[in-house]
């Protein structure tokens, strides 16, 4: 074989040989293409399945609602106002309710020119400039979405004149609300208060406190327990056409109702005794169970109509009840801060008993004064009770007799005593207005004055006067803590929050001798049964009934030399608002104590002739009624079952 044919068949060998390495690497990569490609396929069409499917839940399952939503976008979303818990009395009496309430509201984003609209709407419903500038100011602190009141109360007629020019009132509507009403009126005013308006000061950024008819307490019970009684909002989304008309709900999520409060007052009786102070200018009074700290009543005359309160009061009604002179706006009860005159003198006869200065067979002579360095004091009586003991000394309001036992103490000691039995101090806070009086004590002075506390101070302050200051409902608790056995006793007024109890009637025991109590519970027997005592006038008549206590007068102003120069010599020839201030604390049956009282009239001279004829009525009627031998029970009793979309929301 030549050369050359070799070379030729050499060269075949190696084509070949490049040919099968070329066809091997073409193979290998057709086979990675292949791969990548069925994997991005596969991708591919897991994407546009899954696109597929969420395109055909949208279209099949959710299509009406997004074929609603892409049509102008007319769904209006709107915040349902919870309806406020109800306030009722022990016996399931309302207190304080909702009724139906029609009224005009206007969606800023509905409209374009939101005055033009209520200028228009002047035609068809009563509507002041005042309004419409209420409203404007309104919108501006409001959200675009959320509705504003314009009017409420509409009448049927108002209601259909708006729904049928509606569709040229572009973002106006009537809407179904609640509004608070107070059916007892200024029998309650000042226990239960009243509701009005979330001020710009009130604004915490809740939305629920821009919508139309939402309203917050303002006062007493219904500020004390606004969180309990307000209630959560809801929400509504609707379908509405063109013009704004309603077609249907799309969801509803219901409001939940406030929770409602029973408490332990006897609407009945709280009316008997409003009726009982209206016979003088201005008074008070406190009713309460000695064992269980139950009010059964809570009085301040004059009271007000809360009503006039819960839409915004007229400039002449505010200023009537600002301006009068006898205060109807404070509720007295808790807030009048008064001298408590003798009926302190239990609070220094205790402390003289538990100091060892007295016991109950001390006696100490009354010439009519008591002197102490260059000063007299005066007692009430010109010419002197002569030698009275203890049980007399509180009977017949001797001051000469606690004038020389306070000569014999600290200050501070009868303001420990004070504080034991519930003066100086508030009460748990039954109600935002409660004030706490004042006991002083030497380092007060010392801080107020930068001076040192004078003896003279301490005898003052031993039948009520100088700076000591107590409260009507300061100074029933005081009286139960005397005649309950020495439990210290607080008073309450809200029993339960729906079913859930409020409070307790259990008490812990202070350490007071019993016979201590008994010596005072003897002088305030007296007070009223005995043959010289200061309210023996004021006695029940009904041998069934039964009453003790004891009167006080807080000095308001003395009558001075000149003014007796003057002829004015008697405190009938003072001004009202310059006569002394008359007290009464009693309670009833005298043999098993169970309620007590305390009465104060404003400027009525004299406890025995002003507060204790007040005070035995309202403790034979609390005795007939007798309220403490029917155990409290939510709602009184009565069925409190409610309306299950109150109480649960739906989708």
């Amino acid at each position: 074989m030549g050369f050359k044919s070799l070379l030729k068949k050499r060269k075949r060998k190696l084509g070949r040989s490049e040919d099968r390495a070329q066809s091997g690497s073409e193979n290998q990569k057709l086979n990675s293409f292949t791969k990548r490609a069925f994997l991005i396929a596969s991708g591919q069409g897991m994407i546009i399945s899954i696109l597929g499917a969420r395109l055909a839940y949208l279209q099949i399952k959710e299509g009406e609602k997004y074929t609603t939503l892409s049509e102008e976008n007319r769904i209006n979303v709107l915040m349902l106002a919870p309806e406020r818990g109800q306030i009722v009395d022990r016996y399931g009496v309302p207190l304080a309710l909702n009724t139906r309430d029609f009224r005009a509201v206007i969606v800023p984003e509905k409209t374009t020119d939101i005055k033009s609209v209520l200028v228009k709407l002047k035609k068809y419903i009563p509507l002041t400039d005042g309004d419409i500038e209420q409203v404007l100011k309104t919108v501006k602190r409001s959200s675009r979405f959320t509705p504003v009141e314009i009017v409420n109360n509409l009448s049927w007629e108002d209601v259909a004149k708006l729904e049928v020019h509606r569709p040229n009132l572009p973002g106006v509507m009537v809407e179904v609300g609640n509004i608070r009403n107070y059916p007892l009126k200024d029998t309650t005013s000042h226990l239960v208060g009243y509701v009005g308006r979330v001020s710009e000061k009130e604004l915490s950024g809740a939305p629920v406190e821009l919508l139309p008819g939402y309203k917050i307490g303002k006062t007493a019970l219904e500020k004390k327990y606004n969180d309990l009684l307000k209630g959560q909002p809801g929400q509504r989304d609707v379908e509405v056409n063109a013009v704004g008309r309603e077609i249907r709900d799309l969801q509803r999520e219901n409001a939940l109702t406030g929770e409602r409060l029973t408490l332990s007052v006897d609407a009945e009786y709280q009316r008997f005794v409003q009726d009982s102070l209206a016979s003088h200018q201005s008074a008070s009074a406190v009713v309460m169970d000695a064992h269980s700290g139950a009010i059964y009543a809570l009085a301040s005359y004059p009271g007000f109509d809360p009503n006039l309160f819960v839409d915004g009061i007229g400039v002449q009604a505010w200023n009537e009840l600002l301006y009068d002179p006898a205060f109807p706006l404070t509720n007295k009860a808790v807030t009048g801060q008064y001298p408590p005159g003798s009926t302190y003198k239990m609070v220094t006869a205790l402390a003289g008993l538990e100091a060892g200065l007295i016991k109950s067979g001390t006696t100490h002579h009354c010439p009519g004064h008591y002197d102490l360095g260059n000063h007299r004091f005066h007692c009430w009586k010109r010419g002197g009770h002569g030698r009275v003991n203890l049980t007399e000394a509180l009977a017949q309001s001797c001051d000469t007799f606690f004038y020389k036992v306070a000569n014999e103490m600290d200050i501070d000691q009868l303001k420990a005593v004070s504080l034991r039995l519930g003066l100086g101090q508030e009460l748990g806070g039954i109600l935002p207005e409660e004030k706490p009086g004042f006991i002083p004590d030497k380092d007060w002075k010392k801080r107020r004055y930068g001076e040192k506390w004078q003896a003279g101070e301490t005898i003052v302050a031993s039948i009520g006067q100088g700076y000591v200051l107590t409260t009507p409902l300061q100074l029933a608790t005081m009286t139960a803590r005397l005649v309950n056995g020495g439990k210290q006793v607080n008073p309450w007024l809200v029993g339960f929050e729906d079913e859930k109890p409020m409070f307790t009637t259990e008490w812990p025991q202070m350490d007071i001798s019993s016979e201590h109590l008994d010596i005072i519970k003897r002088g305030m027997d007296s007070v009223v049964m005995g043959p010289t005592g200061t309210a023996r006038g004021s006695r029940i008549a009904d041998p069934k009934y039964s009453m003790s206590g004891k009167t006080g007068t807080a000095q308001v102003k003395r009558i001075t030399t000149e003014e007796r120069a003057r002829g004015v010599r008697r405190q009938e020839d003072l001004p009202w608002n310059l006569r002394h201030h008359a007290l009464f604390v009693g309670y009833g049956p005298v043999e098993n104590p169970r309620y007590v009282c305390s009465v104060v009239v404003e400027h009525g001279i004299g406890g025995s002739s002003a507060a204790a004829p007040i005070a035995r009525d309202l403790l034979l009627e609390i005795q007939k009624r007798d309220p403490a031998s029917t155990p409290l029970k939510p709602n009184g009793g009565l069925s409190t079952a409610r309306n299950t979309s109150d109480r649960v929301r739906k989708g």
